[in-house]
């Protein structure tokens, strides 16, 4: 199943991650986590974890909160968002986690 930004690419180094992460905290961009399970992946509607991380910078906290998402739902898909204010859209998302079905 293709759920965004790279899902046709294999997954993620941390390094690359790192890397991804701090590309949107340059852009400006605010970062959202979410996630939900595998069967209901495809739908438009994610779990928000907390609050989008407005004005967050530090790419280890982003990364730190994306791996407490994962902690507390192994078994969903985690995915993390970067939402451009200046259109109000989203500049990217990207799955770092797959979960596995229940």
């Amino acid at each position: 199943m293709k759920l965004g930004t790279f899902s046709y690419l294999p997954e993620m180094t941390p390094e690359q991650l790192r890397k991804q992460v701090a590309y949107v905290v340059a852009r400006g961009w605010s970062v959202a986590i979410e996630h939900a399970e595998p069967e209901h992946a495809a739908g438009s509607y994610w779990y928000m974890w907390k609050l989008p991380m407005f004005g967050e910078k530090n790419v280890e906290r982003i990364l730190a909160e994306a791996e407490a998402c994962h902690r507390a739902h192994p078994r969903h898909h985690v995915r993390l968002l970067g939402y451009e204010s200046a259109r109000q859209t989203q500049g990217a998302a990207m799955v770092i986690h797959r979960g596995s079905p229940a």
